[in-house]
C-alpha cells in the first residue's frame, strides 16, 4: 500500500523538478510513512511512498525490470498465482507487485486483466518514452490525472496535485451541486477543475505528455439471471467467500476487521475464523448518545462466537467536534457521507495494533441491500420509484437557487448499467457499483484509513464473488421484503448467533442530534462562510440548524458543515486551526 504520483512531460518541456517532486512526496507521506522512492528518466518521473506489507525487507518502490519501471498503491492478491504461472521469469524480490511488471512487459496494455487485487500503477517503459496507468475494475484504490505545464501528471490524490502547484483550486460547479444533492461527485471529472479521474477498471497510455489511448475492464459479469437454485447458489457463494478471503488475507504483517455488528462484516468474520487459526482482532464503533443506534453489543457477541479479540471505540460528541476539521481534511475528493466520521476513529485507534484492516464495504451493492433497490423492483403504481429521484435540499427552502443537472451523472451511470438481459434490480446494483461504491464508500474508506496509515481491504469486492452472485436471479437476492437474502442464508447456517434475519438497527450517525445541540453557534458559524454565504441565504442556513432534529433538515445540514470545511481546506487552501468552531470562526 503506497502513494504514488508522477510527471509525462513532453519531448520539448523541461524536465520535473526536484521541488516539485518533493512536495508531492511531502503531500502524499501519510499514505506511506515507511518510505519514500522515485526515478526520473528525462521528461518522466515516477514516484512511491510506502506502507510496507508484503516484503517488508525487499519490496521498495520503484520496482525495475528490462527497461521499465513500476510505482503501485494496493495489493495483488493473486501474486503467488501469477509468479508460478511465470516459471522462466526471474524475480528479484517478493512483493506482490512485481509480477505485475513482468505481465506488463509480456502483454502490453492487457497485463492488467490477470490481476486480482485492488491497485493503482504506473509504468514507465524508458525505450518507448510511455507511462501505462492502471485502476482496479471496482475502483477500490484512486488515481488522479490532471494536464498541467508541459505535459500531465498523476497522483494517488487532488490534494497532492494541488499543493504541489500542479493543479489550481478551482471549483467545478456542476460538480459542487452533485456534492449538495447526492452526497458524492461521479464519473471522471472531480469537483476540481482540470483533475480528471482514471476510471475504476481503466488503463491509460500516455506519452508525449498527453493521453494515447484508453481500455477498460469491467467489474462485473454481463448476462441475463443464471438459472440457478438455492442450494447450489449458497455452495458456489461458500466457494467463493472462502477464497477470496484467503486472499485477502495475505499479508505479512498483523491484520483486523473492522466489525459492524451487521451482516457483511459478520460474514467475513465466520469466514476469516474458517480458513486461518490465528486469533482476529476485531474493531467496532459506536456512539456515546441517549437514542443512538448501537450494535456494539452485537458486534461483541459475533466476536465471541467465533473467538476473536474485541475492542471498542466510543465516539462522542466532543471528540467528533474536535476532529471534524481534519476529518473532512483528508476527503480531498469530497464524499459528505458522514460515516467518515467512525471511520477515521476506528482507523486511528486500529494503528496502534495493525496495518491492515478487513472492511465488509461493498456487500449492499453486490449483494442487494439497500431499501431503494427494492423499491426500483416495484412498478410506479407500486410505490417503485427511481434511484436518488430526490436531493438533499429539494423541498427545502435553503439554497438561493435550485440545482437543476446535478443527476446528469447518475442518469449516464444508469444508461451504462442497463444492459442486455438485466433485471431492474441488476441494472440498479451496477448503477451503484459505478458510481456511488467507488465515488462515496470506497473513496471514504481510502481516505480515512490511509490518513492514518492503514490499509482498508474488501473481500466482498472480489471478481470471484461478483462472478457467483451478480448474475443470481432476484428472489436469491431480494425475498420477503429482504435483501442480501443468500447471504442471510449462509451466515445463518455458518454463525447464527449474528442473527441475519433479525432487524437491525442500522449504523446511523447522530449528527442530526448533535448539530440541534449546537445549532445556534454553530448555525451562525456555517453561515458566515464564505462558501456557504455564496450558495444560501445566511438566515435561512441558521434556521436549518436550528431544527436539524428532523431527519431530512438534519442531513442538510451536515451537508452545508461538512461542505463549509472542505471548501475552507481545498479551495482556500486553509489548514484545521482547531476545533470545528475554531476553524469555522477563524478568518
Amino acid at each position: 500500500m503506497c502513494g504514488i504520483a508522477g510527471l509525462v512531460l513532453r519531448n520539448d518541456a523541461a524536465p520535473p523538478t526536484p521541488e516539485t517532486l518533493a512536495r508531492l512526496a511531502r503531500a502524499l507521506a501519510h499514505r506511506g510513512p515507511d518510505g519514500t522512492g522515485q526515478t526520473m528518466v528525462g521528461r518522466i518521473a515516477l514516484l512511491s511512498t510506502r506502507l510496507a506489507i508484503i516484503d517488508l525487507v525487499g519490496g521498495d518502490q520503484p520496482l525495475f525490470a528490462g527497461a521499465a519501471a513500476l510505482v503501485a498503491n494496493g495489493e495483488i492478491y493473486n501474486y503467488r498465482e501469477l509468479r508460478a504461472a511465470m516459471p522462466a521469469t526471474r524475480f528479484t524480490t517478493e512483493s506482490d507487485c512485481e509480477p505485475a511488471l513482468h505481465l506488463w512487459l509480456r502483454d502490453g496494455g492487457d497485463y492488467a486483466k490477470a490481476l486480482r487485487g485492488m491497485y493503482a500503477i504506473a509504468v514507465h517503459e524508458r525505450m518507448a518514452r510511455t507511462v501505462t496507468l492502471s485502476r482496479d475494475p471496482f475502483g477500490i484504490k484512486p488515481l488522479y490525472v490532471t494536464p498541467t505545464n508541459g505535459g500531465l501528471a498523476f497522483a494517488s490524490e487532488p490534494q497532492a496535485l494541488l499543493e504541489a502547484g500542479l493543479a489550481a483550486r478551482a471549483l467545478r460547479l456542476p460538480a459542487r451541486d452533485e456534492l449538495l444533492q447526492m452526497q458524492f461527485v461521479t464519473g471522471t471529472e472531480t469537483i476540481f477543475e482540470g483533475i480528471s479521474r482514471v476510471l475504476p477498471g481503466e488503463t491509460l497510455t500516455c506519452a508525449d505528455g498527453r493521453v494515447l489511448e484508453r481500455r477498460r475492464i469491467a467489474a462485473l459479469p454481463e448476462g441475463e439471471p443464471e438459472d440457478i437454485g438455492e442450494e447450489a447458489a449458497l455452495g458456489r457463494l461458500d466457494a467463493a467467500l472462502a477464497e477470496s478471503v484467503e486472499l485477502h488475507l495475505r499479508s505479512d504483517v498483523p491484520t483486523s476487521i473492522f466489525l459492524s455488528g451487521g451482516i457483511d462484516s459478520s460474514a467475513l468474520l465466520a469466514m476469516i475464523r474458517r480458513v486461518t487459526n490465528q486469533e482476529v482482532l476485531a474493531f467496532t464503533a459506536g456512539f456515546e448518545a441517549a437514542g443512538a443506534a448501537d450494535e456494539r453489543a452485537a458486534a461483541a457477541a459475533v466476536a465471541a462466537a467465533v473467538g476473536a479479540r474485541h475492542e471498542t471505540i466510543g465516539i462522542t460528541e466532543q471528540m467528533v467536534w474536535q476532529h471534524l476539521p481534519e476529518i473532512v481534511a483528508c476527503m480531498d475528493d469530497p464524499a459528505a457521507d458522514y460515516a467518515i466520521i467512525p471511520s477515521w476513529f476506528l482507523a486511528r485507534r486500529a494503528r496502534q495494533d495493525v496495518k491492515v484492516a478487513l472492511s465488509g464495504e461493498g456487500g449492499d451493492e453486490i449483494f442487494a441491500g439497500y431499501g431503494r433497490y427494492r423499491a426500483v423492483m416495484r412498478p410506479w403504481w407500486l410505490g417503485g420509484r427511481a434511484m436518488r429521484a430526490r436531493g438533499t435540499f429539494d423541498r427545502l427552502d435553503v439554497l438561493r437557487s435550485r440545482p437543476t443537472s446535478w443527476r446528469d451523472g447518475l442518469g449516464a451511470d444508469e444508461a451504462a448499467a442497463q444492459k442486455s438481459g438485466r433485471s431492474r434490480l441488476a441494472v440498479a446494483q451496477a448503477t451503484d457499483i459505478a458510481g456511488w461504491l467507488p465515488h462515496d464508500l470506497l473513496l471514504k474508506l481510502d481516505r480515512c484509513l490511509m490518513a492514518h496509515g492503514v490499509e482498508g481491504r474488501t473481500p466482498l469486492l472480489d471478481p470471484g464473488v461478483a462472478a457467483a452472485t451478480f448474475r443470481l436471479p432476484d428472489p436469491l437476492k431480494v425475498r420477503h421484503g429482504r435483501g442480501k437474502w443468500l447471504l442471510r442464508r449462509w451466515l445463518e447456517r455458518h454463525l447464527p448467533v449474528a442473527q441475519p434475519f433479525a432487524r437491525k438497527q442500522g449504523f446511523t450517525v447522530p449528527v442530526g442530534t448533535w448539530i440541534a445541540a449546537a445549532g445556534a453557534r454553530l448555525g451562525a458559524l456555517v453561515a458566515a462562510s464564505p462558501a456557504i454565504e455564496e450558495i444560501a441565504e445566511p438566515s435561512r442556513v441558521i434556521a436549518l440548524f436550528r431544527n436539524a432534529t428532523g431527519r431530512r433538515e438534519g442531513f442538510a445540514a451536515w451537508t452545508l458543515l461538512f461542505y463549509a470545511l472542505w471548501h475552507r481546506r481545498h479551495i482556500e487552501g486553509r489548514l484545521p486551526a482547531g476545533d470545528v468552531f475554531a476553524t469555522l470562526a477563524a478568518r
